[in-house]
């Protein structure tokens, strides 16, 4: 296992390619879900400093036993605790099973700010078996930051991760 994390520089794909191998060894051979989580949130927010980055995990709540999204592993400001299935972006890569590049999250119907500082947002849904068990998102300070080079190589690192 390896515990120290090699900042880079270089182009966004280049960076994501030193960068994968790096989270592999961290989380290779530990069972543990949530210390690979939070492993995975602290080396991205390292490597590209984000405003958040954080994982939501679909369990039940409640008497009805209704899934929402709740509160994983995340480095950054205080976050929202729980998110509905649809609702804000998040809950809209949950509902629709793919991953949401939004480059003003203002202009998202039903945005749900946790922070005011969040400007543009990347969500990527963790599937397994056909069903969306969590998401891992990631907002930044700056409006259009993410792009389909993000998308591809988080993409990458969610379909490395033993859930």
């Amino acid at each position: 296992m390896a515990e120290d994390l090699r900042i880079i520089e270089g182009s966004k794909a280049e960076i994501y390619q030193s960068l994968i191998p790096q989270i592999n060894a961290l989380i290779d051979g530990e069972p543990d879900l949530v210390a690979n989580l939070a492993n995975i949130a602290a080396a991205l927010k390292e490597q590209f400093g984000w405003l958040w980055v954080g994982f939501y995990l679909v369990k039940p709540f409640g008497t009805t036993q209704e899934n929402e999204l709740v509160l994983g592993p995340f480095q950054g400001p205080v976050a929202c605790t729980r998110i509905k299935k649809g609702r804000g972006v998040c809950g809209a890569a949950w509902q629709d099973a793919k991953t949401l590049i939004v480059d003003d999250v203002e202009k998202f119907p039903g945005h749900i700010a946790c922070s005011s500082l969040s400007k543009s947002e990347i969500v990527v849904p963790v599937i397994r078996n056909d069903e969306v068990i969590g998401v891992l998102d990631i907002d930044s300070e700056s409006l259009g930051h993410f792009d389909d080079i993000d998308k591809k190589y988080l993409e990458e690192i969610i379909e490395g991760i033993n859930f």
